[in-house]
């Protein structure tokens, strides 16, 4: 028993080393930022369309699916999408390395494991978006909307024993979330991650009012996405349950809904460009 554990000590000591030297090197560095900046680049297409769509110039509500199907159609759409997808795996890698190397030091308390954690769900959520790229790609399986995958895997869940509960736990958690992007933003909370110091006072000034508007629009979605979650769960009905696309859609049908999703689509372009800061300012 004795020799196992040593065996199993020496084997997690020699996979942290490992990881250690990954996060270490400069090519993971370079990964990251083209990572933080395809991500800007997919969120600002999301946004564009959907403000086009606001103020009758064309366009459509959609998500970071649809916006890779957006830049496939356009010229050279081939390329550009295969490039996204590698940003998208550099993405991805950072976002492991930060949650299973610590390398930004949250430590094993039960707060640094929680952001460690989102850190690792983060990577897995824009792991599928990688996917999704090179589904496209190679013209296999049309991936579904957001909202289409909302709805079956919260079909799934109500299946379950205590799903009813676990949905509500789910579609709470989410707003949680957004109300934590909306504070994020308004406290400007992101600047303590970024080395601002040597470019000078705009780029401080942007970095900070494109962060706190981006956050708080993305935050906003968050919020709308997990009121339908726990509204689809409350009437045993999937079909309510609603993705990016249907939250940005959502928010055209009101009074003021023109002005509703082009206040929030807007902010979703800033949120983009405050992520090619953070492609060049984040503190590695």
């Amino acid at each position: 028993m004795a020799k196992t554990t040593q065996a199993t000590k020496k084997v997690k000591k020699k996979a942290e080393a490992a990881i250690d030297e990954v996060a270490a090197n400069p090519w993971m560095e370079r990964l990251a930022r083209f990572g933080y900046a395809t991500k800007g680049i997919v969120f600002i297409v999301v946004g564009a369309l959907a403000t086009l769509t606001a103020f009758g110039l064309g366009g459509e509500t959609t998500d970071t699916r649809g916006a890779l199907r957006e830049i496939e159609n356009k010229p050279f759409g081939k390329v550009a999408l295969a490039t996204v997808a590698f940003g998208l795996i550099g993405y991805v890698l950072w976002r492991w390395v930060q949650a299973v190397a610590d390398v930004e030091r949250k430590g094993k308390k039960l707060k640094g494991l929680a952001v460690r954690f989102g850190y690792f769900a983060s990577g897995t959520v824009y792991a599928g978006l990688a996917l999704t790229a090179a589904k496209i790609l190679i013209d296999v399986d049309e991936p579904d909307s957001s909202s289409d995958k909302e709805e079956q895997w919260l079909a799934r869940l109500l299946a379950l024993p205590f799903g009813y509960w676990l949905a509500l736990i789910i579609g709470a958690s989410v707003i949680g979330f957004g109300l934590y992007q909306i504070y994020k933003g308004v406290r400007a909370k992101f600047l303590k991650r970024l080395k601002l110091g040597a470019q000078g006072s705009n780029t401080e000034a942007w970095a900070r009012w494109s962060g706190r508007i981006g956050y708080a629009s993305r935050g906003v979605l968050f919020c709308v996405i997990g009121f339908f979650i726990i509204q689809a769960a409350r009437h045993f009905n999937p079909v309510e349950a609603k993705g990016l696309d249907q939250a940005l859609a959502t928010l055209a049908q009101n009074r003021y809904g023109s002005w509703t999703l082009g206040t929030v689509s807007i902010g979703l372009i800033i949120y983009g460009f405050y992520m090619l800061v953070e492609a060049r300012s984040h503190r590695m």
